[in-house]
């Protein structure tokens, strides 16, 4: 195993593998699913040009070609490359031709926009929380809203269960029981505790957007691959660019 200046971190190369992201794959690894040339990988090692890794015994390899997708995810689907109790993964429900994974999840119950590609750097970068990239969403509650649950809500709500306070957020009210509202964070479940919180339970949610790119016209299902201008706005505001490319002028 040769230390050279071609040499990267484990994780990192898994991620130019389009497996999952850096962080994932330090779990990936802790768990016992990756080795280097036939032995147990550990968290931190560096490879180089000649190791061979494997994740579950199947080697990988760097993607030569990357691809970053708009995908509507229907409900019922889960975000996961693989479970037993699952009636139908991500992975299966889209079924790509080339091997590809999420940045960032929505849970089995909701549906709309997801990222999905096989550089793994991107969503590495995109999962970074202090990047305060936005997502936005369509709400839809069991009774209708008030002037007060919209404050709270925007102020931040403690969540109980996570010890957690939520950050400031955005909300636009859009019919008697319906919302949109734009994170910067994403907590599990968020949204729902959210709600709950406040006395309500969620109907629906959607997500119809994450940083620069929209569900469009999309029907449940369907997706698309992300391209030109819209894919380089997604990179530059990645990698620190904050010129003013979101809906709201800024990320």
């Amino acid at each position: 195993m040769e230390h050279n200046d071609s040499s990267k971190r484990l994780n990192q190369y898994m991620a130019s593998c389009g497996i999952c992201s850096r962080r994932e794959a330090d779990r990936y690894i802790e768990s016992g699913r990756v080795q280097v040339n036939g032995l147990p990988a550990q968290t931190g090692m560096r490879i180089g040009l000649q190791d061979h890794v494997a994740v579950d015994g199947k080697e990988i390899t760097p993607e030569k070609e990357k691809v970053v997708l708009a995908y509507y995810k229907p409900a019922g689907v889960v975000c996961t490359e693989k479970d037993a109790h699952a009636e139908k993964t991500i992975i299966e429900a889209l079924d790509y031709p080339i091997r590809v994974t999420y940045a960032g999840r929505l849970d089995q119950d909701s549906d709309g926009l997801m990222i999905m590609t096989n550089d793994g750097e991107l969503i590495n970068e995109m999962m970074r929380s202090a990047n305060l990239h936005e997502k936005e969403y369509e709400v839809q509650v069991d009774h209708p809203i008030t002037q007060a649950f919209l404050e709270q809500m925007a102020k931040g709500v403690w969540l109980e269960e996570l010890q957690r306070t939520t950050r400031p957020c955005q909300l636009t009210k859009t019919g008697k029981d319906t919302f949109r509202i734009i994170l910067t964070q994403g907590l599990n479940r968020q949204i729902r505790r959210m709600c709950q919180a406040g006395g309500y339970d969620v109907c629906r949610l959607t997500r119809i957007r994450i940083m620069n790119v929209s569900l469009g016209q999309l029907q449940s299902g369907q997706y698309r691959q992300i391209t030109g201008q819209e894919l380089q706005t997604l990179y530059a505001d990645c990698n620190g660019n904050r010129g003013g490319t979101g809906i709201h002028g800024k990320r």
